[in-house]
């Protein structure tokens, strides 16, 4: 057995359907976890992977942007017979425009999934955590942009931003009661949401000429990262950011 051992765990991975997301939960179940992924569309291949690695998964479908789905969901996951004690919040959603010509719709879209339901879920399996006397591990996604302003992203900056330090406001207050929060910070990832920035053949190059690993990550380039901090090899690990980026903030 090794530190990085998930064996008999159980992981909640919210936008588990896809990219990072599915790419961490592919790599806990590897690493000996069970999985329940939520998210608003099917996780077929997700669960294929999962069953392929042995391990079994459950899926919940939920509407993330309410912060009310946030009881529902760790409800639903008690009430399947998992007992979770590793939540990965990875669901999200990005809106561009210029700051001048942004939106309220925009604005409220993107800080209710990104950061208030984020907060509301993290607070339902802390509290469900502590009544069980389970010890927990909450892995958050941050961004590059917890750390930078970035450009015609206002609100994904403020919500990502807004991670960060709700990120250490909660290892602060639930570290005493046996949960660690972190986050991951991932740089520049080739995923659904970075479709158009690839599609600019001059914003593509100059992102490639300042990240030093030269390339963009792929998903499962954050699933090492999750797995160290879901796992005992992190237990005295609380309140850190972690990016995982190429070396683009050494730069």
């Amino acid at each position: 057995m090794t530190p990085f051992d998930l064996t008999g765990r159980w992981a909640i991975v919210t936008g588990a359907n896809t990219g990072i997301g599915q790419a961490i939960a592919v790599g806990l179940a590897e690493a000996g976890a069970d999985v329940v992924g939520v998210g608003r569309s099917a996780m077929t291949e997700t669960e294929a992977h999962i069953i392929a690695a042995g391990r079994r998964f459950i899926a919940i479908k939920a509407d993330l942007s309410r912060s009310d789905s946030a009881r529902e969901v760790i409800a639903e996951t008690l009430a399947a017979g998992a007992t979770p004690d590793i939540l990965v919040n990875n669901a999200g959603i990005i809106r561009r425009a210029d700051a001048l010509d942004f939106t309220e719709e925009d604005w409220d879209a993107v800080l209710d999934t990104n950061l208030k339901s984020v907060f509301f879920l993290c607070q339902a399996f802390a509290k469900a955590a502590i009544a069980a006397e389970r010890k927990a591990k909450i892995i958050n996604i941050a961004s590059l942009l917890s750390f930078q302003g970035g450009i015609r992203v206002p609100s994904y900056t403020a919500a990502k931003s807004g991670l960060s330090g709700l990120t250490k406001l909660m290892a602060n207050e639930w570290a005493a009661r046996g949960i660690n929060v972190n986050a991951i910070a991932p740089g520049y990832v080739e995923t659904n949401n970075t479709t158009a920035l690839r599609a600019d053949a001059e914003r593509n190059a100059d992102i490639l000429k300042r990240i030093p690993a030269g390339r963009w990550a792929r998903p499962e380039d954050m699933a090492g990262a999750a797995v160290f901090l879901a796992s005992p090899a992190s237990d005295y690990v609380h309140g850190v950011i972690l990016p995982v980026d190429g070396g683009w903030l050494a730069r």
